[in-house]
C-alpha cells in the first residue's frame, strides 16, 4: 500500500500537520471509501479507527426513543469520532456518512502512540474538537429559535462548506434525520428555497444556485461557527509557521557559532 502524500490530501486537518508530524503518521493511515451511510462509528461502541474524509460529508447523530436529530456535520474540515483524541475509547453518538466520499482511516492506538511521540499532532485536532462544539452550540440553538426554512439554508450552506459542487446528493430521508423533522416539513422547506431562487431541488439532488443570497436569508443562522473555524485553522497555522521560524532562526544562529553543527531541518 502506497503512503499518502501531504501535498494531495484533501484534508485539512491532514495538511496543517508539520511535515515531520505527518510523516510520523502516513504510514498507519489507510485509505477508505466512504459510501451513504457508511459507519464511522456506533454509540456506546469501543473505537477501532480514526476517520479522516477528504471527499463527502459526515453526520454526528443523537437518538433517544426512535427519534434521531444531527448535532455535527463533517467532512474534509476534520475527523471523527472526536473521543478518540478525548481520553474515550467509546463513542458516545451514531457518527456515518451522509454523503458519498472517500479519505483515509488509522487504528486509534497508532494515533495515539503518535501523539505520545509528537505531541504537536493533537494540536490540530484539539482545536477541531473546538470548532465542532460551537457548530454543536449553535446548532441547538438555531434548533430552539429559528424557522425550518431557515434552518435547512444553514444546513445547505454547511454542506456546501465541504463539497467542491454546487450539486449535492441529498435526499428527503437525510434531511429530515438532520433537522429532526417529518419529510413534509423537509418539502416545504425545499419549496420556500427553491421560490427565492436559492436553490433547484430534483429527486436526491439540491443545487446552489444563489448562495450569497441564501446566506441573508440565513442570517444568524449561519456564520458564527464557520468564523470559529477559520480562526482555529489560522491559530495552528500561525504557530505551525512560528516554529518553523524559530527553528530556522535556532538553526542560523548555531551554525554561524559552531560551523561544523547543525540543527536538524525542521
Amino acid at each position: 500500500m502506497s503512503r499518502l502524500n501531504q501535498s494531495n490530501t484533501s484534508n485539512h486537518l491532514l495538511a496543517l500537520l508539520a511535515a515531520d508530524d505527518f510523516a510520523r503518521l502516513s504510514p498507519h493511515l489507510e485509505p477508505v471509501d466512504l459510501p451513504v451511510r457508511f459507519g464511522i462509528a456506533q454509540a456506546d461502541q469501543a473505537i477501532d479507527f480514526v476517520y479522516f474524509p477528504s471527499s463527502g460529508i459526515g453526520s454526528v447523530v443523537v437518538s433517544s426513543e426512535g427519534h434521531q436529530a444531527e448535532i455535527g456535520l463533517f467532512g474534509r474540515d476534520g475527523f471523527s469520532p472526536l473521543e478518540a483524541v478525548l481520553g474515550s475509547d467509546h463513542k458516545n453518538h451514531e457518527v456515518f456518512m451522509q454523503n458519498p466520499g472517500a479519505g483515509h482511516r488509522i487504528k486509534q492506538q497508532d494515533l495515539l502512540a503518535a501523539i505520545a511521540e509528537r505531541p504537536a499532532i493533537q494540536l490540530p485536532l484539539l482545536r477541531y474538537v473546538q470548532a465542532l462544539r460551537v457548530q454543536t452550540a449553535f446548532t441547538a440553538l438555531s434548533n430552539a429559535v429559528h424557522q425550518i426554512d431557515e434552518r435547512l439554508a444553514r444546513w445547505l450552506l454547511m454542506c456546501h462548506d465541504r463539497s467542491d459542487s454546487y450539486e449535492m446528493a441529498l435526499t428527503h430521508d437525510i434531511m429530515a434525520t438532520t433537522l429532526a423533522v417529518r419529510r413534509p416539513s423537509v418539502t416545504t422547506a425545499l419549496h420556500v428555497l427553491e421560490g427565492n431562487g436559492f436553490i433547484c431541488a430534483e429527486r436526491g439532488y439540491v443545487t446552489i444556485r444563489r448562495r450569497e443570497a441564501m446566506e441573508e436569508f440565513a442570517s444568524a443562522a449561519y456564520g458564527l461557527p464557520e468564523k470559529e473555524y477559520r480562526r482555529a485553522n489560522a491559530l495552528c497555522v500561525w504557530r505551525i509557521l512560528s516554529r518553523a521560524l524559530a527553528w530556522r532562526s535556532l538553526e542560523r544562529a548555531v551554525t554561524r557559532l559552531c560551523p561544523a553543527r547543525s540543527l536538524p531541518t525542521w
